[in-house]
């Protein structure tokens, strides 16, 4: 039975991972939760800062705020526990803080926790590999009204998909409003919708002469993201210390 501590246990993702280690992963459990909102919905106790957790774990699961994450992290080094990092709107300086931690302790890292999602950044890095320079590439996504962050960080990871396999010479257009010019051949204009209860939309355009390529996905519930994540937890355990994303579990 593989021990989970859960931050971010009070928030929606949390919310939904609780319930489906409960309903659907016998050889897993949660054992505590760490909250800022100090409440017990689950059957787990819930501590408002990681050093006040009084229980072992065998390993993290991160989904809170990217404020959180630095603290977190911090706590799975001191107690030398891999952790599972989903948080979204990360800096470079908290990429850069996660990736010194993996130096030390398993770290699993991913802008998003699908499957799916993943499949469709392959099949973007091999699309653009392909049609070369002759197609625009645009990525719209689309999320419910109580996103923080824009773009996702899932446009971001289908961007650097593409980007890997461009040698990194392309830019990012996220505001083509603030001037007036034609597009260049080496840009990725990002979009991003926000409205209602929308659980997660990405489509990648590939805009050529006479012909358009959309590749795209669409979440129907949060659980494809919370099941991600537990089975992500599930590989991180028995892993040595290093970074490792959602190809290396699937390989």
């Amino acid at each position: 039975m593989v021990k989970i501590l859960l931050n971010g246990c009070n928030g929606k993702m949390g919310k939904v991972i609780s319930a489906t280690v409960a309903e659907r992963f016998e050889n897993a459990k949660i054992v505590a939760g760490i909250d800022i909102v100090e409440v017990q919905n689950f059957d787990y106790p819930v501590f408002s800062d990681p050093e006040k957790v009084d229980v072992e774990a065998d390993v993290i699961i991160d989904f809170s705020f990217y404020g959180a994450v630095d603290k977190i992290v911090d706590y799975a080094v001191a107690k030398d526990l891999p952790i599972v990092v989903a948080t979204t709107g990360l800096s470079g300086e908290h990429i850069a803080h996660i990736d010194e931690a993996a130096k030390s302790i398993p770290v699993f890292r991913s802008a998003n926790m699908s499957i799916g999602v993943n499949l469709i950044s392959e099949l973007a890095k091999k699309a653009a590999e392909v049609l070369g320079y002759e197609f625009d590439i645009e990525i719209v996504e689309a999320h419910h009204n109580q996103k923080i962050d824009a773009p996702s960080g899932t446009a971001l990871m289908l961007a650097d998909s593409i980007n890997e396999s461009r040698d990194n010479a392309m830019k990012y257009e996220f505001d083509r409003h603030s001037k007036r010019q034609k597009r260049t051949v080496n840009e990725i204009g990002i979009h991003s919708v926000r409205g209602g209860t929308i659980v997660g939309e990405h489509e990648v355009i590939f805009a050529g002469n006479d012909e358009v390529i959309k590749i795209s996905h669409s979440a129907a519930s949060k659980q494809i993201f919370a099941t991600g994540s537990i089975n992500a937890a599930l590989f991180l355990v028995s892993q040595k210390p290093g970074l490792y994303s959602m190809k290396d579990m699937l390989n």
